[in-house]
C-alpha cells in the first residue's frame, strides 16, 4: 500500500514578520557584547578579547601620583593660555604679514617711523582677538572638542572684523555729516555669566552654569561694572577704568574687556577648584592607607608636615 499524502500546511500570513523584522517592531533588540573604540569590530566580534581590556589613559591616571595629578591640571590650565596666543595669531595672520612686508619691502618713509601704522593694526588684532576669545569661554574647559575651539577661534575672528566694520561705517558717517548708525552689540551685555560661587560659597564654572539674563537691558557702563565688581576690589575697579580711558577704548571695548577679565577670572576658580579636590582625595586616601596600615613614607612625612 502506499503511504498516506501529507497534509497540507497552511499557507503563512503575508504580513507576518519574520525574526528579523520582529526585533526592530518593537521587541527588544538583541544585547551585543559592548566593545571598547578601540576594537575594529563594533558589532560586538571577539567582545570576549576585549572583557578585560583597559585603555592607556586609564592606567596612567591610576599610576600617576597626586603630585602629577597636580601638575597635569595646572600644565593643562597653562597650555590653555598658551593656546590663546596661538589661536590671536592665527586669526591675526594677514596683519602679521602685511607688517612682516613693511619692514622687508616697505618705502623710506615706513621703515624710519618703523612701520607705525602697520605695527597699530596687529597689536589691536592680536590684543582684541585675544580679548574676544575670552569673553568667548576659550578658557572654560581644557578637555573639550578641538571642533569646539575652532568654532570659538571663528567666532572671535568674524566678531573683531564685524567690529572693524562698524568703526568703518561710523567714520564714514561722520566724514559725510550723516546720523552715526547704531549697531547691536557684539557681545549681549545682559547676558552674563553665573555667578563664580554658589549660595553656599562654592565655587562654580560658568561653562557648566547657565547664563543668567538681567530683566532690564544692561548698557555697556553698567555690564563692564558688573564684571568687574566680581573680581576687583572699589579702589581697583576705578583704577582699571581710569587706565582703559586714558588708553582711548571705548565702551564696548571696555565691557568687552571687563567680560575677558572675568571669564579668565572664572577659569582660575574652575582650576582651584579642581586643585582643592585633588587634595581631598589625597587627603583621604592617606588616612585609608594609614588606617589599614599600609601607609608609606611619603605618607607619614606628609602627616608630620600637615598634609
Amino acid at each position: 500500500t502506499s503511504a498516506p499524502p501529507p497534509s497540507p500546511q497552511p499557507p503563512k500570513a503575508a504580513h507576518e514578520p519574520t525574526s528579523e523584522q520582529a526585533s526592530t517592531n518593537g521587541d527588544p533588540p538583541s544585547t551585543a557584547p559592548v566593545v571598547p573604540p578601540e576594537s575594529l569590530y563594533q558589532d560586538g566580534r571577539y567582545a570576549h578579547l576585549w572583557s578585560s581590556y583597559r585603555s592607556r589613559g586609564e592606567i596612567e591616571s591610576e599610576t600617576k601620583t597626586d603630585q602629577e595629578k597636580l601638575m597635569d591640571v595646572l600644565e593643562a590650565y597653562k597650555s590653555r593660555k598658551a593656546m590663546i596666543g596661538k589661536a590671536a595669531l592665527e586669526n591675526c595672520a594677514l596683519e602679521q604679514t602685511t607688517l612682516s612686508d613693511c619692514f622687508t619691502n616697505g618705502s623710506w618713509g615706513k621703515t624710519m617711523t618703523m612701520c607705525r601704522a602697520e605695527n597699530g593694526a596687529f597689536t589691536r588684532c592680536y590684543t582684541m582677538q585675544a580679548r574676544f576669545l575670552k569673553a568667548l569661554g576659550y578658557l572654560s574647559a581644557h578637555d573639550r572638542p578641538a571642533e569646539v575651539d575652532e568654532r570659538i577661534q571663528m567666532h572671535a575672528d568674524k566678531l573683531y572684523h564685524r567690529m572693524l566694520d562698524q568703526e568703518r561705517a561710523v567714520e564714514e558717517a561722520k566724514k559725510s555729516g550723516l546720523p552715526i548708525p547704531e549697531f547691536p552689540p557684539l557681545i549681549d551685555p545682559s547676558s552674563t555669566p553665573a555667578p563664580m560661587t554658589t549660595s553656599t560659597g562654592q565655587p562654580v564654572s560658568a561653562s557648566a552654569a547657565s547664563l543668567l539674563s538681567s530683566a532690564q537691558p544692561m548698557g555697556y557702563d553698567e555690564s563692564r561694572d558688573m564684571y568687574l565688581k566680581r573680581i576687583l576690589p572699589p579702589e581697583a575697579q576705578a583704577k582699571q577704568v581710569k587706565e582703559w580711558d586714558q588708553k582711548g577704548l571705548s565702551a564696548e571695548e571696555k565691557m568687552l574687556a571687563a567680560r575677558a577679565m572675568m571669564m579668565e577670572a572664572e577659569a582660575g576658580v574652575g582650576v582651584a577648584e579642581q586643585v582643592s579636590n585633588l587634595l581631598q582625595e589625597s587627603k583621604k586616601g592617606k588616612e585609608e592607607r594609614r588606617k589599614q596600615g599600609t601607609a608609606g613614607v611619603g605618607d607619614i612625612v606628609s602627616g608630620w608636615l600637615g598634609w
